[in-house]
């Protein structure tokens, strides 16, 4: 592969580390001046300034040269909760939300969640790849190298499995590298409303099995919340996936204090998701279990809901992720970029823990903080070119996408 170098920046800021970042450590970033990067074979093998750089280098140019005079260089963002996999458009509800129809009301009358579950088990494969192709290429220009991506919106054995092999497909050089998560507990099929135990037992005994043995999944996620799995059938869903050897995760305390973040903790799940209404107790035993807490910032805004409380997640000592929820139905946005001006609005956070949120604990949340999450050496060479010569514009200057160049392990991809 041939080696690349960035070159002429104004600055770099980056959080540095190989583990997720907690407390006061969250919001320490590495802030570099006038800074050049190299990537050879697909890795970082040089971080720090241009005078460092040409002393280093200065005889042995890079097969290629991004020119990024003015601007800013950041870590490629991992966005570590996201629904891709669907078809559909439930753009109408909208207009009910808006008018004040709740969330349920609409699922009632046969929107919601089970709208794109209808459109998308009628789609085909190749429509329904080619949707998750046009988002993940969205997420990439919009600077996510790296996406946590569920199945979900199949809700039967056959469609889920089909999604989590679509997922598969999209191993692309052209593509951000995608984690897999079975979400087969997403909500219980229409199917089986009036026997849920067999749903329950169909995921836990045959496809958590089935997704681990063919190397399909490298996580498994509940949705624990009243009126879709409770603790009793999420726990049997997440012990068995332990049991098959994938990573746990957890639709947690989102619509009312449910018991899922307690859960999170017992099972030591990787993360816990959302948590709009976690407690003291919820926080403590994150912060014990060492349990990543990942906020959606933008679906609570989209929802009016309040926000996760993100600030005492922090001073407990919870590592604190930011991701984008990209969903089809309360926060349909492939920017990551978008949401962070939420996390620090509404949730409080600081640009430097909203920075560490969107990479190096993101990346810790899904087992990949030795690779990416950072601008270090022997990381992946993930690198965003950000057109301004401030990382505080990245929320400063909000709305529009900032990103000028994305580097891709070591290839201009975007």
């Amino acid at each position: 592969m041939p080696s690349l170098d960035i070159r002429g920046a104004a600055s770099l800021a980056t959080p540095v580390g190989r583990a997720a970042r907690l407390g006061r450590e969250q919001g320490e970033i590495l802030r570099i001046r006038e800074p050049a990067v190299r990537a050879e074979d697909g890795v970082l093998t040089f971080v720090g300034t241009e005078a460092d750089y040409r002393r280093e280098y200065g005889g042995r140019p890079a097969d290629a040269t991004v020119d990024a005079t003015g601007k800013t260089l950041l870590p490629g963002l991992v966005d570590a909760h996201t629904h891709p996999v669907w078809v559909g458009d439930r753009g109408e509800e909208i207009g009910r939300r808006l008018a004040g129809e709740s969330y349920s009301a609409i699922a009632a009358a046969g929107g919601g969640i089970l709208a794109t579950v209808r459109a998308t088990r009628a789609a085909s494969d190749a429509e329904l790849a080619d949707a998750v192709r046009r988002r993940l290429r969205t997420m990439l220009a919009h600077g996510a190298t790296t996406v946590e991506a569920k199945s979900g919106y199949g809700l039967t054995a056959v469609d889920e499995i089909r999604a989590l092999r679509i997922l598969r497909g999209m191993d692309d050089p052209g593509l951000p590298r995608v984690v897999p998560t079975l979400l087969a507990a997403h909500e219980i099929p229409p199917e089986f409303r009036d026997r849920r135990e067999e749903w329950v037992r169909i995921v836990a005994d045959e496809l958590v099995p089935q997704a681990a043995r063919e190397g399909l999944a490298r996580f498994c996620d509940v949705f624990c919340e009243t009126g879709v799995f409770t603790v009793e059938e999420s726990r049997r869903i997440l012990e068995a996936a332990g049991r098959a050897g994938l990573g746990r995760r957890i639709h947690a305390d989102e619509l009312a204090r449910s018991g899922g973040a307690l859960l999170a903790a017992e099972v030591g799940a990787a993360s816990a998701d959302h948590l709009l209404f976690a407690g003291e107790a919820e926080i403590a035993a994150l912060a014990g279990a060492g349990t990543v807490a990942v906020i959606l910032p933008g679906t609570a805004w989209w929802m009016r809901s309040k926000p996760a409380p993100a600030r005492e997640m922090i001073a407990a000592g919870v590592p604190v992720a930011v991701a984008s929820d990209a969903n089809p139905g309360t926060c349909y946005t492939e920017s990551l970029a978008a949401v962070a001006v939420h996390a620090c609005l509404d949730s409080g956070l600081s640009v430097e823990e909203t920075l560490t949120g969107m990479t190096l604990n993101a990346a810790a949340s899904l087992g990949l903080a030795e690779e990416v999450g950072s601008l270090e050496t022997g990381k992946s060479a993930d690198v965003l070119v950000l057109d301004s010569g401030d990382d505080r514009h990245l929320i400063y200057h909000w709305g529009i996408n900032l990103m000028s160049t994305v580097v891709l392990r070591g290839r201009v991809a975007a």
